[in-house]
């Protein structure tokens, strides 16, 4: 990863070991570096997980960025209408609406796949639209803030907020939540029979059909699974984070959740560690920013490295398995 990185700067012309010290300094220097690290890397492997489950199932969920916006949509309803609760009882509420809202988007891209033959492609990338879209028009309307001067919602009471570690930070507790994620779908795609199932029908769809198993029911079901965790990562940047929305809530980390489950070989485990690199170069490069004209480009060029690196890998094991039956 540090040599992808490497390779960046030099394809910029930029000094690496100068670079790459500016880099360590913004995402792991002391603790607000770290902080900001970690609060970046959240969403991303909630997202990233998602990815995972999806994929892994044969179902090329590209969807993440529409079911995390309906997940922040669903715990910003949840925040409004809930209001009168306790807050510790309506920051959890949010946070299963948000679940609730990208499992159901989730969902519906998948029975358009096993009921009405839409390439899951096409039907999420079309659904991102129409998530935006939702977005745009609850600001306007349903969400936005009680004054109606500006296209927000209401910023959450700090009680509602999750914990915050330190006050000089926005390191907060949702860091929790993504590795409770981690261990649960680890621990679900490996040792559990419907996780066995999932795998097998993303293998071979043919072979799990032969066995008899509900092939269409356990894509629908991976679609849900993988709406809810990107619909989670919505939410817990709500709740953890912003405390509002706005129409640039988003930042695109449901399409970036894409490279970032990649990059960790479709694994839930690999996806977390690619997700704190990930979010060590957003850190990173919010400071190097300040030095170099090119700071904002190094994110998008290393996922550029890594969805072509993953592409030229798979590449190699094909050819090496062609070779081994020929």
């Amino acid at each position: 990863m540090v040599l992808v990185l490497a390779l960046t700067f030099a394809a910029f012309g930029l000094d690496v070991p100068a670079s790459l010290a500016i880099m360590w300094k913004g995402a792991f220097s002391d603790k607000v570096a770290i902080a900001r690290t970690l609060v970046r890397a959240t969403p991303l492997c909630l997202a990233g997980l998602g990815i995972v489950v999806a994929w892994r199932a044969g179902m090329y969920n590209i969807g993440g960025e529409g079911q995390y916006v309906l997940g922040g949509i669903g715990g910003a309803f949840c925040a409004k209408f809930l209001s009168s609760f306790m807050p510790s009882v309506l920051s959890i509420f949010i946070l299963i609406s948000g679940i609730i809202c990208g499992a159901l988007f989730g969902a519906l891209a998948g029975w358009l796949y096993v009921k009405r033959g839409v390439q899951v492609v096409i039907s999420t990338i079309l659904l991102n639209f129409l998530a935006l879209l939702t977005l745009e028009w609850t600001l306007r309307g349903p969400l936005q803030e009680s004054k109606k001067q500006t296209f927000v919602t209401d910023t959450l009471p700090n009680e509602v907020m999750l914990m915050r570690f330190d006050s000089g930070t926005d390191l907060h507790s949702g860091v929790f939540i993504a590795l409770i994620a981690t261990v649960l779908i680890w621990v679900f795609l490996r040792y559990t029979i419907p996780g066995f199932h999932l795998r097998v029908v993303g293998d071979s769809p043919d072979a799990a059909r032969a066995n008899k198993l509900p092939v269409g029911a356990i894509q629908i079901r991976a679609m849900a699974i993988s709406g809810g965790l990107c619909g989670l990562a919505g939410s817990v940047d709500y709740v953890g984070l912003t405390g509002r929305l706005a129409d640039g809530y988003s930042q695109n980390w449901g399409f970036i959740a894409i490279p970032v489950a990649l990059l960790g070989g479709l694994t839930p485990i690999g996806t977390l560690g690619s997700a704190t690199y990930f979010g060590a170069l957003f850190a990173g490069s919010e400071v190097l920013k300040r030095s170099t004209p090119i700071g904002n480009s190094v994110v998008p060029a290393v996922q550029g490295f890594a969805v072509l690196a993953y592409i030229a890998i798979l590449w190699a094991l094909n050819r090496k398995t062609q070779r081994r039956f020929d």
